[in-house]
């Protein structure tokens, strides 16, 4: 079953390697994913984030441009394998090469600096999605968790702080040259704002369902349902604390059955249609059941078995996600 991804961090672990001197490949390495796991796993296309950590990062947006260099580096070393998109019909032409597609993301949108130009800039080198935020406040707006100490110690969502006016005009801009809004790791202030200064399909590229898992980062079911309502698609995350509320002591692991869980609860409550693929692959920790990207064989299996039909099953692992594309990237 051919698959496509919206986000994994892979290429952020190879130039954490390449800083240190290393040889690290996208074509294999003993990461999550990598192009010889892909090709296993029969995947169509994945999207590699840019993620820069506004915490340790001095210049974001010479630490993005970096990150973006390898990424085509990396892309021209295996172009007998996958080649860069920038449009639907480029994912059409790679697909009957034979071909893997790979899409330029950036996961935090505070690497623009605020500034439009820069924006567009990134859109010249190829991006075509990015999230507004990260885990920190930016330019644009704040993110998903408020972290609480004292009494009150733990992770709660940010139901205040919604988009700067920055922020919207980001909005405005992205829509205008056709790159995709990816709300997840927003607040829930901002998604509202989104949602209120946007026409089109945006995506949660690797979330869940917060009434199935109470983190912050997951969806409720009132943004699943204006998510579905508005056309867009959440990639369900891998990552064992999006799946499922672990007690204190217990090992986290994601398991598959889970990830099929939330995909039903989702598409009980959106649609069929809203729901799609976001491993979060080299940006999780924990015991993952599916453990790289050669073992999509065994989430298609749990579908099966947990009811999906064969063309639910095509929906969730490409279909919905490239009728955003198509939509949008046309």
């Amino acid at each position: 079953m051919r698959a496509a991804d919206m986000h994994c961090d892979t290429i952020g672990e190879i130039y954490k390697d390449h800083k240190k001197g290393g040889r690290m490949s996208v074509r294999s390495n003993s990461l999550h994913l990598d192009l010889e796991k892909m090709a296993k796993g029969d995947y169509g296309l994945q999207n590699f984030a840019m993620f820069v950590h506004l915490g340790t990062a001095e210049r974001p947006f010479e630490c993005a441009m970096e990150m973006i260099d390898i990424f085509y580096e990396e892309m021209e070393a295996n172009k007998d394998l996958i080649s860069v998109v920038k449009s639907y019909k480029d994912i059409e032409e790679n697909w009957s090469r034979g071909r893997m597609s790979a899409m330029l993301t950036l996961e935090e949108g505070g690497v623009c600096q605020g500034s439009l130009a820069f924006l567009r800039d990134f859109y010249r080198m190829g991006v075509r999605m990015m999230t507004l935020t990260w885990n920190f406040p930016n330019e644009l707006g704040y993110p998903s968790r408020i972290v609480a100490e004292g009494p009150e110690k733990g992770c709660y969502p940010d139901t205040e702080h919604g988009l700067t006016e920055r922020g919207v005009e980001f909005l405005e801009e992205m829509e205008k040259l056709g790159i995709i809004i990816d709300i997840s790791h927003l607040g829930d202030a901002g998604i509202r704002d989104v949602f209120s200064h946007t026409t089109r399909p945006f995506v949660a590229s690797h979330s869940n369902a917060r009434a199935l898992c109470s983190h912050p980062r997951n969806l409720t079911d009132h943004m699943i349902r204006s998510l579905g309502e508005r056309g867009g698609v959440a990639g369900i995350n891998y990552c064992p604390a999006f799946l499922r509320k672990w007690k204190d002591g217990e090992s986290e692991k994601s398991l598959i059955e889970d990830m099929v869980r939330h995909m039903k609860y989702m598409s009980n409550i959106g649609g069929m249609d809203c729901v799609g693929l976001g491993s979060d692959f080299d940006g999780i920790w924990g015991e993952l059941e599916l453990s790289d990207a050669g073992k999509m064989p065994l989430l298609e299996a749990e579908m099966r078995r947990q009811g999906f039909s064969p063309l639910e099953i095509e929906a969730v692992f490409y279909k919905n996600v490239l009728r955003v594309y198509k939509e949008i990237l046309s």
